[in-house]
């Protein structure tokens, strides 16, 4: 019983680390709705995916070696190379929608003239869409801390807490992440730019798990290390430009009161 409460402690753990990039998407996704809905949808989609974790969790308990065995390949000799199974293409597919989403947020950005009015109203989808979309991209995500569950424990009763306790977790802070992000629109881009490196972390893991090599290069998978190592680095380069954009405009506004 005693290792059985450490091993949830420690699942517990593994979800909420693994969840950060999950929760950032989740606040993203979720202003796609109707801003009196942003809320519900994101509790919503939050506890459909806890549900459908559980299910996951049984179904590849009971099918594993099927999502790990090939099911096609490519074999075009010095070019690409790989053995797809159903969780490389689950991992692949995930990131390379992600990649997609940030760069057209961060297009839109971009290209926007009245940031006030189109950020808030461009874009919209219906309350199910999103519903759906957060419910597809948690399970992608929670597809590796399923499979890290498994490898740690196989008490079903255990690994099905650790996903509940997770799940409320998240319910909790999405608000909290979604209103700072309103309340502070700046760090918006540097969400975005989070979340494409999450797709990149997510390609490179997928095309490891395919064994693909392009040109002859293996894909290597980029580590939980190194992604919040760039994390960091962006973090702290996003206030440094912040501080330094607002020194530069107090300086300007002080030369211009200088020659009135």
């Amino acid at each position: 019983m005693v290792e059985n409460i450490f091993t949830l402690l420690m699942l517990v753990l593994l979800q909420a680390v693994l969840g950060f990039d999950n929760l950032l998407y989740i606040s993203l996704e979720s202003k796609r709705a109707p801003k009196e809905k942003q809320s519900y949808v994101r509790k919503v989609g939050i506890l459909l995916a806890i549900v459908l974790r559980i299910v996951l969790l049984v179904v590849l308990l009971q099918v594993i070696e099927l999502f790990q065995d090939p099911i096609f390949g490519f074999d075009f000799e010095d070019v690409i190379l790989g053995q797809f199974n159903i969780h490389s293409l689950i991992v692949l597919g995930g990131g390379v929608f992600i990649i997609y989403t940030a760069m057209k947020e961060i297009w839109h950005m971009i290209a926007i003239h009245d940031v006030a009015h189109n950020v808030e109203d461009a874009s919209k989808s219906s309350v199910g869409k999103v519903i759906t979309m957060i419910v597809i991209m948690n399970l992608v995500f929670s597809f590796d801390s399923i499979l890290s569950a498994i490898a740690l424990t196989d008490v079903i009763w255990v690994m099905a807490t650790a996903i509940l306790i997770s799940g409320v977790m998240m319910i909790w802070l999405a608000d909290k992440v979604s209103n700072f992000l309103a309340k502070n629109r700046m760090y918006e881009v540097l969400g975005l730019f989070i979340l494409f490196i999450v797709g990149i972390m997510l390609v490179t893991e997928g095309g490891e798990l395919a064994h693909l090599q392009i040109f002859g290069n293996h894909i290597e998978h980029m580590s939980k290390t190194t992604f919040y190592f760039v994390i960091a680095v962006l973090i702290i380069t996003d206030i440094v430009q912040g501080r330094y954009q607002k020194k530069l405009l107090k300086e300007h506004e002080q030369e211009i009161n200088k020659e009135n």
